[in-house]
Formats: structure tokens, sequence, C-alpha cells
């Protein structure tokens, strides 16, 4: 699929292509929506799935797992350094629909904008190797756990904006982002911990 060149590109750019790829569609394919992005690079594609799992698209049924998955696979494939991007069609023919798309774009054009104007390059040695493997990595673990935690309420939402957050700083090379995210993550397994002990002890 893309190639792994960063590729500086505006948030509100990758949620008004996808808008703009669903506008008068009924139902929409994953990968017609990845494909939307064009020639981007690996970090807008794996922005796209986390952004989902932010917004209203998380209540559909196992739609968090899926995106966990593409996730998974999407940094997966980072850490290792590959040139184009695989992603198995069982995922990227699972159908949206439109209304529901384009409603989810319309809520995340706020976000994108804050997202725009509150980023910029600082911090530069977070969004450099060695610690962009460990925010490779960390997405990478957030997106398989996903599919585990999709019944914890608020946990999938939480490892979502994580994975946002971390790719968003790859994205614009601001590392102070990256630490954001990072909170996130250990915001998410406290919860997990919060629920996993409350149903033991009920």
């Amino acid at each position: 699929m893309q190639n792994q060149t960063q590729t500086r590109r505006a948030v509100r750019d990758i949620v008004a292509a996808i808008d703009a790829r669903a506008r008068d569609e009924d139902e929409i394919r994953i990968e017609d929506v990845l494909g939307s992005l064009g020639g981007a690079s690996f970090v807008p594609v794996l922005l796209v799935p986390a952004l989902f799992v932010v917004s209203p698209l998380s209540g559909i049924p196992l739609f968090s797992s899926a995106c966990g998955i593409l996730i998974a696979l999407i940094s997966a494939q980072m850490l290792l350094g590959r040139d184009h991007l695989w992603l198995p069609r069982l995922l990227t023919r699972r159908h949206i629909a439109g209304d529901k798309l384009r409603k989810a774009t319309g809520k995340l054009q706020g976000i994108a904008r804050w997202m725009d104007l509150h980023t910029k390059e600082r911090l530069r040695l977070f969004t450099h190797r060695p610690f962009r493997w460990v925010t490779q990595g960390a997405c990478l673990l957030c997106g398989a756990a996903m599919p585990f935690l999709e019944l914890v309420p608020f946990s999938s939402s939480i490892l979502g904006a994580a994975v946002t957050l971390l790719a968003l700083s790859l994205l614009v090379r601001d590392g102070l982002i990256a630490l954001f995210g990072l909170c996130f993550i250990g915001l998410a397994c406290g919860v997990g911990y919060w629920a996993v002990s409350g149903t033991l002890a009920a």
C-alpha cells in the first residue's frame, strides 16, 4: 500500500479526505477509507483507525476490535521497516454505513482543528530513534489489547486516544504529544485494573 516515508500533513486534511470519500455513499469499505489518503505514509494510515475508536463509530459492536487489529498490524510493519503496507482483506472489506461515517467525521473536525492548532515541532528527541521504536511498540500493544478490552467501559476509547496522540506525535514531530500519549496508556491500564478488580470482588 503506502511507503513509510514521513509525510507532514494536517489532521484536518485527513478527516476532510475521509469525509469527502464518504459523501453520498450508503456504505463504504475500510479499504476505501484508507485509500482516500492517496499516497500518504504509514503514519496517517495509523491515525485513521485510532481516530475511529474515539469517534461515535466505536459504538458499533466489534468495530473497536477491528480497529485495534488494524492498529497492531500497521504498527508492527512500521517497526519492521516495511516499504509497503499489507492489511488482510477480511478486515479492510468490512463496511461502514455512510451516514455513520459522515457523522463521525463531523465530530472529529473539532478534534482535528484543535490538534492542528496545538501541535508543533518540539522535543524532537522523542520522535526519533530509539524513542520512535518505543512509540511504535506502544501503538502495537494498544492495538493488540483493544479486542480484549472492548467490554471494559472506556478502555478502548482511552487506548484509541493514546494511539491518536502517539501517531500525531510522529506526524508532526511533537515529542510532548508522545509523552501525553504514554500517559493515556497508563490511564487505560488503571481503568482496566479497576474494572477487573471490581469484577473479581463482586
